[in-house]
């Protein structure tokens, strides 16, 4: 299934779904970002995904995570909440999502072996220096720059 993301876009289509889904922001001993660059389409965000009946939403982090990266992680704190409305995705099955995420910090546990999925065909350690050359959608980029700032209080938005 394709993806095409949206922001302040007024030619978007309308939203017919809004899905709960959960972000990691994994960083790891060298300050490095977890990343997977996305086979829906193309881009590079940090590892997450819709939240699955019977779970907390911290664990959607976990599995995401694990899912598409290989890479076990601890959930810390909270990033920040993700919900505007101008950001929506279409996908190719006539879903049309208005973004609902919530961003958290995390670190690795166990093995470093990253291991790539169908979801994630690519998954790398990007240093902060990196992020720049890669393709990122902006409502991404902005949780990156959260998980690496030091707020007050966790994102609201």
């Amino acid at each position: 299934m394709s993806r095409v993301e949206y922001y302040d876009d007024p030619n978007a289509p309308q939203p017919n779904s809004i899905v709960v889904a959960a972000t990691a922001f994994v960083r790891d001993a060298d300050n490095r970002v977890l990343l997977i660059q996305r086979s829906d389409n193309g881009l590079w965000a940090i590892p997450g995904g819709a939240q699955d009946f019977g779970e907390y939403i911290t664990e959607t982090a976990v599995r995401e995570t694990r899912e598409e990266t290989g890479i076990d992680i601890e959930v810390t704190c909270l990033v920040g909440i993700y919900s505007d409305p101008r950001h929506i995705m279409a996908y190719s099955d006539g879903e049309v999502r208005q973004q609902f995420s919530i961003c958290f910090k995390a670190h690795p546990t166990g093995t470093d072996t990253l291991k790539p999925s169908p979801e994630s065909p690519n998954v790398r350690w990007t240093s902060r220096n990196e992020l720049a050359t890669l393709p990122i959608h902006p409502s991404i980029r902005l949780r990156i720059n959260h998980g690496y700032a030091t707020l007050p209080h966790p994102y609201i938005g």
